[in-house]
């Protein structure tokens, strides 16, 4: 029992001191390209890439957010490719690929970080909203990772970085469509590693808990809007309970560098993954008695939808401080109304 004990003791240790003391992944003059790179996180990623010397592929559905995020990114002295893309159409994705290949050569790092966060209790919500969670969340990111593997293979190197949420780990009331999404892309992930680590391609699935990032302007709320607005900003709002943006930025990037499998970003989304894991039946009594007792109920405006943005009167814009602090920093305050046409939004 003992020399067991010592054998894994020093297994263990082994591991741990490989880990510490292996090379870091270096990103200075490699081309990284992020999907959602215009705001929001995926902004704070591209800056925190060009000051390390990276050059960079972003793009967005939103002509106006792509000319002031290169703006934002070439004042960096770096280079930088923009392009408008749709990464829900695997047409515009091909063709996004292939022009930031052309104009800056081979992809040697994606992070897949295009997000939608739709909220609002499950009678409000519709196939719909399934279905364009499973298409921004899961098959954008196989589309890009599709189109990057090929030469990352021939190269036998790489590095993706699949940005997914606590979402993907818990799924959180009035979150569903959002989970269900986030959770496709946690097993896509957690799978791809397995499979191409032979290749010399590493993969990293980030799961953040709350961040600062700005995103709760344009975020999209169903239901009793406001009220569902309400509980969401000030999630995102409180210190020690979310994250900074540059701090997650940070972490994500430390990740991907060191080649780590996965990144769960915050205390909070530690402690309730490691909950989930150890007490499944306990914490989905508590989720359910947060959902029956906390959340709004359905009605208000139903299977409609509201941005942030328009959802802000019951909770008093002191209490935001801090992360419409971060909207204004990261390219968040400007962002395009929902189009009429995309789904659910009728």
């Amino acid at each position: 029992m003992n020399r067991t004990l010592l054998l894994t003791a020093l297994g263990v240790g082994g591991y741990l001191a490989y880990r510490a003391f292996k090379p870091r992944y270096d990103f200075a003059g490699k081309h990284v390209l992020i999907t959602g790179g215009s705001r929001g996180l995926g902004l704070v990623l591209a800056r925190h890439l060009a000051r390390s010397g990276a050059r960079l592929s972003i793009c967005s559905r939103d002509p106006n957010e792509l000319r002031r995020a290169f703006a934002d990114l070439t004042e960096y002295g770096t280079h930088v490719v923009a392009i408008e893309c749709d990464v829900t159409d695997r047409d515009r994705v091909r063709e996004f690929v292939a022009v930031a290949r052309q104009r800056n050569g081979p992809i040697d790092v994606l992070i897949n970080n295009a997000g939608v966060i739709r909220v609002g209790p499950e009678e409000e919500m519709r196939t719909a909203d399934y279905e364009q969670s499973l298409l921004t969340h899961f098959w954008a990111p196989l589309y890009t990772t599709l189109e990057v593997l090929p030469e990352m293979k021939a190269r036998q190197c790489g590095r993706i970085v699949n940005i997914a949420s606590i979402g993907g780990k818990i799924a959180v009331p009035h979150l569903l469509p959002y989970s269900v999404g986030k959770f496709a892309l946690v097993g896509f992930s957690d799978g791809l590693r397995a499979e191409v680590v032979r290749h010399g391609i590493t993969v990293t699935t980030v799961c953040p808990g709350l961040m600062r990032t700005g995103s709760h302007l344009n975020a999209e709320f169903k239901g009793r809007h406001d009220e569902e607005y309400a509980w969401f900003a000030l999630g995102n709002s409180l210190p020690g309970f979310s994250m900074g943006a540059d701090t997650a930025a940070q972490k994500i990037l430390a990740a991907c560098a060191r080649g780590d499998a996965e990144a769960v970003l915050g205390l909070p989304a530690k402690f309730a993954v490691a909950a989930r894991a150890v007490c499944p039946n306990f914490v989905a009594d508590a989720l359910a008695l947060v959902n029956g007792v906390l959340m709004p109920q359905p009605g208000g405006i139903g299977p409609d939808i509201r941005r942030g943005r328009d959802s802000r009167r019951l909770l008093p814009n002191f209490v935001t401080t801090l992360t419409d602090r971060a909207a204004a920093a990261n390219n968040e305050l400007h962002a395009a109304a929902v189009p009429p046409s995309l789904p659910g939004n009728t």
